[in-house]
């Protein structure tokens, strides 16, 4: 097994007005999303509200989009749930549909304890024989996996992969220290993927590739392929603005599920609303993101 290196978005859902599954217009914007340079995409993960999803709703919107894509660039389907049970019956059906691999996140709300951990993973690493990228995000779990426990994972033949969303890049450089091309590093977060690919990250498996997938392309490009330090440095001050901006932590500001649902909107996608609690940006919020989508089409960069 062996996952493919690039920018791999974390593709969004698109609802209609009664948030059913508007399929169409997500397809079409799954087909943008590689026709501007993704090499491989997720689908169902945390950007795709899986969270807000049935089981049966996400196993329709993951063949829906795995049938769809046929194999033009690998699927890592989001399946991670705090069940094992049925952690495992969504990756055997991502499996059985055609997915390359499925993205699991670590059971979370009760923040088991890291032996109970492992077993989950032991338990589904025995039901599946496709790729398992282990989603290593502390913000929504409570808790992380260590370099050197993942590193025994790897050991033990349990994961290939890990979305390592804690932002920090010095997680990447650790994790290919101790693991190398054993495991593929995907930097997980949206505010230094620069240095991310610098300290090693084999790719980039985040929201923003999904919204700009060809500005995400390009600094990829620059960083692992050209290995151009300084032409990187200059290409992500760009874009540096709108980061600052969506990436918030507190409660009283715009959720970033609002904010990319609307940039798709002015990039002439019908993306809908994220399903609610969330909903609709409020209309100064709309006119910071027209100024700043702006500011990026003036230089270029969607």
């Amino acid at each position: 097994m062996s996952i493919k290196k690039g920018i791999m978005p974390a593709v969004m859902t698109f609802w209609n007005k009664d948030e059913s599954y508007n399929e169409a217009e997500t397809l079409r914007y799954v087909d943008w999303v590689i026709e501007q340079g993704a090499q491989n995409i997720s689908c169902t993960g945390s950007t795709g509200e899986n969270i807000s999803m049935t089981m049966e709703e996400q196993k329709k919107i993951m063949k829906s989009i795995i049938d769809h894509v046929n194999h033009r660039v690998p699927v890592y389907a989001g399946t991670g749930r705090y069940s094992t049970s049925q952690t495992i019956e969504l990756s055997k059906y991502a499996q059985e549909v055609g997915a390359e691999g499925v993205l699991v996140i670590m059971p979370y709300y009760l923040q088991p304890h890291k032996r109970a951990v492992v077993n989950h993973f032991r338990a589904l690493r025995k039901a599946i024989d496709i790729d398992i990228i282990l989603y290593n995000n502390p913000r929504f779990c409570g808790y992380e996996m260590t370099p050197l426990e993942i590193k025994a994972m790897v050991d033990e033949g349990l994961v290939n992969g890990v979305k390592s969303a804690q932002g920090d890049p010095n997680r990447v450089h650790e994790l290919k220290y101790y693991c190398g091309d054993r495991l593929t590093v995907e930097y997980g977060h949206d505010y230094a993927p620069m240095e991310g690919f610098f300290a090693g990250a084999d790719g980039w498996l985040s929201g923003m590739p999904a919204i700009f997938p060809k500005f995400a392309r390009n600094l990829y490009d620059i960083c692992v392929e050209e290995k151009n330090i300084d032409k990187a440095r200059e290409y992500w001050t760009n874009i540096q603005p709108f980061v600052d901006y969506f990436i918030t932590y507190s409660t009283n500001d715009p959720h970033w599920h609002e904010v990319f649902k609307y940039v798709l909107k002015c990039l002439g996608f019908d993306a809908g609303l994220p399903r609610m609690p969330l909903g609709d940006l409020e209309e100064k919020e709309k006119k910071k993101v027209d100024a700043l989508l702006a500011d990026l089409k003036a230089k270029g960069i969607i």
